[in-house]
């Protein structure tokens, strides 16, 4: 599938995990017996957001650049490979400005997948969510171009739109 297809294909469901998290959070900023249950459904969808996210990042680097980061820190190189253009290739992917909310949207997923979700506070989650929604929209505005971009060029990359597969 052409990457400009996945990147708009996955857009839509990562504004309805957006939409989720913001809701539960929502709920679980007022103090009640289900607050816990509403904590663990913004973390869940937290975690589901960069996951999309990379993802897409992921499938850039292999098609595009034909050199996903690799080894121990590869989830954090290949988010800063999107700040940079590949010479040749392509152009970055995502502003600079995006890498340190990212990065922390990053650290949060590593954090959920980690460590008990009961373990999980307020104060860890909060300035995560509070600045989703400042994240999303230029971001996403930056995912449709690069879409744009890829689909101008011709599928992905000039390999004729099959992302290198035979």
């Amino acid at each position: 599938m052409e990457i400009a297809e996945r990147i708009s294909g996955e857009v839509p469901e990562l504004e309805r995990m957006i939409k989720r998290a913001q809701t539960a959070w929502d709920k679980a900023s007022m103090v009640s017996t289900e607050q816990d249950f509403y904590l663990d459904s913004v973390a869940l969808n937290l975690h589901g957001i960069y996951s999309g996210i990379e993802k897409l990042f992921e499938l850039i680097a292999v098609h595009l650049d034909d050199n996903p980061p690799k080894g121990k820190t590869w989830h954090r190189d290949l988010l800063r490979k999107m700040t940079q253009e590949v010479p040749g290739k392509r152009p970055a992917v995502i502003a600079c400005d995006r890498l340190p909310r990212l990065d922390a949207l990053r650290r949060f997923r590593h954090l959920v997948r980690n460590v008990y979700t009961f373990n999980l506070a307020l104060e860890k989650v909060a300035p995560i969510i509070a600045g989703l929604s400042e994240l999303w929209v230029p971001l996403k505005d930056e995912l449709l171009a690069f879409a744009e971009y890829t689909d101008d060029m011709g599928g992905d990359g000039g390999d004729g739109g099959d992302g290198g597969r035979p």
